[in-house]
């Protein structure tokens, strides 16, 4: 199945509502909070496997993907961190701010577009919260006897979640790089050190992602490098969406003007409240809408770049159009 039908399927288990309560907070780094969600009534939570996310949904009607960071054989809960973001968009400081145990809240069966391979040895290469997916993916690897390197670079040791943690598992390699005392990891020499047959596994801000991307195509073309974003990408070749243009619905007979500055998304709520969508940085596939004709301006850091040439999907959430209409499966 390809990734774009994986998604595509997975979009109707993406509606189906959990009820969670919030068994217990703490803090384990500075703007860190990690939270503990059960079912509230002892039932086991549906399964899930490592790069795992759930999208909870916040009391003010925000909806926010989190990366699973407990372990996947206990279905006695969830467990979430969230870093409170400088400038964001409100999510993270909405869940610092009225995050407490007992707190019931709504939550998607998890949903992985970060699936761990079969490989030799891992490399993990981990940017500040973005460690979270990549926890259980070294506690699979270790828990399989198979070696682990995990880099992991915050802006100070303090910030940096899990480091108890990560540093008790067996079979493998931690490199801690606070940017205050060392600088920013060489991610070359980790590149060069991963023995044949290995995989990389990134997440962590767009800088990261991209260098470790392109350091591992131009010098270890043999490794697959599996990258997962918590902030869109920037795109310099993308345009600054001054360009309006027309979208047809050709389920729902319209017709709508998408103006300069407003999103696809935006212009379609408009007239039809209640469309899909999640993270609205392109970085979570919600929104994922069926391109019947027309090129779009791909902007999202979800599709392949197979998936862009194609042109079947866009993410209305922020792509745009190349040419003056789109058509669209709504």
């Amino acid at each position: 199945m390809s990734a774009a039908n994986a998604r595509e399927s997975t979009r109707r288990a993406e509606t189906a509502a959990l009820k969670l309560t919030i068994r217990s907070v703490h803090f384990p780094a500075d703007h860190v909070v990690s939270i503990e969600l059960d079912s509230g009534d002892g039932s086991p939570v549906p399964a899930w496997d490592p790069g795992a996310h759930i999208d909870l949904h916040l009391p003010s009607g925000l909806v926010r993907s989190y990366s699973l960071h407990g372990d996947p054989r206990d279905r006695s809960s969830y467990r979430i961190a969230v870093l409170n973001v400088e400038n964001g968009r409100g999510g993270s400081a909405e869940v610092h701010r009225v995050a407490v145990p007992g707190m019931e809240l709504s939550a998607s069966v998890p949903l992985n577009f970060f699936r761990m391979e079969t490989a030799s040895h891992y490399l993990f290469l981990a940017g500040g919260i973005g460690a979270s997916p990549l926890l259980p993916m070294a506690l699979q690897a270790a828990r399989a006897g198979i070696p682990w390197t995990f880099v992991y670079g915050g802006r100070t040791r303090a910030s940096m979640a899990f480091l108890d943690v990560l540093s008790a598992l067996p079979g493998g390699r931690l490199h801690v790089v606070p940017q205050d005392e060392l600088g920013l990891p060489d991610i070359g020499s980790f590149f060069a050190a991963l023995p044949a047959g290995g995989a990389a596994y990134c997440c962590g801000p767009a800088g990261m992602l991209s260098a470790a991307t392109s350091v591992g195509a131009s010098t270890r073309p043999d490794v697959t490098v599996h990258t997962e974003s918590f902030q869109a990408s920037a795109d310099p070749s993308a345009g600054d969406g001054d360009t309006p243009f027309e979208v047809e619905l050709a389920r729902s007979g319209l017709t709508i003007e998408v103006p300069a500055g407003v999103s696809v998304l935006d212009a379609v709520r408009a007239r039809i409240p209640g469309v899909m969508s999640n993270c609205e940085q392109g970085i979570c596939s919600s929104c994922e809408t069926a391109v019947l004709k027309g090129i779009p301006d791909h902007r999202d850091s979800v599709l392949t770049p197979k998936e862009k040439a194609a042109n079947r999907y866009m993410m209305i959430c922020v792509s745009r159009s190349l040419t003056p209409r789109l058509v669209l499966d709504l």
